[in-house]
């Protein structure tokens, strides 16, 4: 049996299996439409979701499948012995995804489940999000082989696509990122994904327009919120996140950065407009961020039929 915690347990070629599959079942959804029948869906959610839960829902309905949807506040997890529960969930369900807050739930959700466990976002890790970029890169480029610079902060976001990137060994990242919020990776992960030539950790000090030049040679550009969603309307988190704004204000992907760059502009949503991505830029590129938001959908159908062993 295996989970998806991240990618440290895929190999490239496992990955890329995912993908293909995903494109055949986009390209043709009534072909797969009962790959899933009889198979049932649990998700749980710590976190707000709005692309995770419908992604997910639809796509095992989409599969033949039923899912079970359950909030972290409305379950006996907040309250009972959390393995027991687990196991429970286990007797009952064919496969589970978790949208959790912090990492160390997720790991001990993946050591302790009886039936394939997805994580559908952590502290740390974002991996259905990156599975979904790369079906995105795919469609539009043909190939991975592409450059592409993320701007903001090391977050779960950015952790998934540096793993991505550097365990598929194909396009480059590039990383410009002032802000670091805490999580849960190694201490040497990025020197280590520095060591592949396929992750370029730009300094965070460089001057906009030294930026601009990196901006020029991409094939995209990729923002994510800085506040973390469960901040950014919270009363007691709003001097930090003015302090946060503030600092990454100048950083803003928009029209000015973007002169003279060919660039695709890719952002995972929700957005928060004004901030890390202009009104303009996010109107220009609407279209493109839509198709990567609807291939989260398509991504995760094709990781819950291939942890179920429904590879094709």
């Amino acid at each position: 049996m295996k989970n998806m915690l991240n990618f440290s347990n895929f190999t490239a070629d496992e990955l890329m299996t995912i993908l293909n599959m995903a494109l055949k079942m986009k390209k043709n959804p009534d072909d797969y439409s009962e790959l899933l029948k009889g198979k049932k869906l649990y998700t749980l959610f710590e976190k707000t979701s709005t692309r995770t839960f419908l992604s997910f829902t639809s796509g095992i309905t989409e599969l033949g499948g039923t899912y079970y949807n359950q909030i972290w506040e409305d379950s006996n997890f907040v309250l009972g012995e959390p393995i027991s529960e687990l196991r429970y969930v286990g007797r009952n369900m064919d496969i589970i995804m978790a949208r959790l807050i912090k990492n160390e739930t997720v790991e001990m959700f993946g050591a302790n489940t009886t039936v394939p466990f997805i994580n559908g976002c952590d502290s740390t890790w974002h991996p259905c999000q990156i599975l979904a970029d790369a079906l995105t890169i795919l469609e539009h480029f043909g190939t991975l082989e592409v450059k592409l610079l993320y701007i903001g902060a090391k977050n779960n976001v950015f952790n998934s696509l540096v793993e991505f990137f550097t365990k598929m060994g194909k396009g480059t990242l590039y990383g410009l990122t002032p802000l670091v919020n805490e999580t849960a990776v190694p201490a040497d992960f990025y020197d280590k994904a520095k060591e592949t030539g396929f992750y370029v950790e730009l300094d965070p000090t460089m001057s906009m327009e030294e930026a601009k030049s990196y901006v020029k040679d991409m094939d995209l550009l990729y923002t994510d919120t800085w506040v973390d969603m469960e901040f950014f309307n919270n009363p007691a988190y709003k001097e930090k996140k003015e302090e946060t704004l503030k600092k990454m204000m100048p950083y803003q992907i928009n029209k000015e950065l973007l002169e003279g760059s060919h660039a695709k502009v890719m952002h995972d949503m929700p957005m928060h407009v004004g901030f890390e991505i202009s009104e303009e830029v996010e109107k220009e590129f609407m279209e493109f961020i839509l198709d990567q938001a609807e291939n989260r959908r398509h991504a995760e159908k094709a990781v819950m039929a291939y942890l179920l062993d429904k590879v094709f």
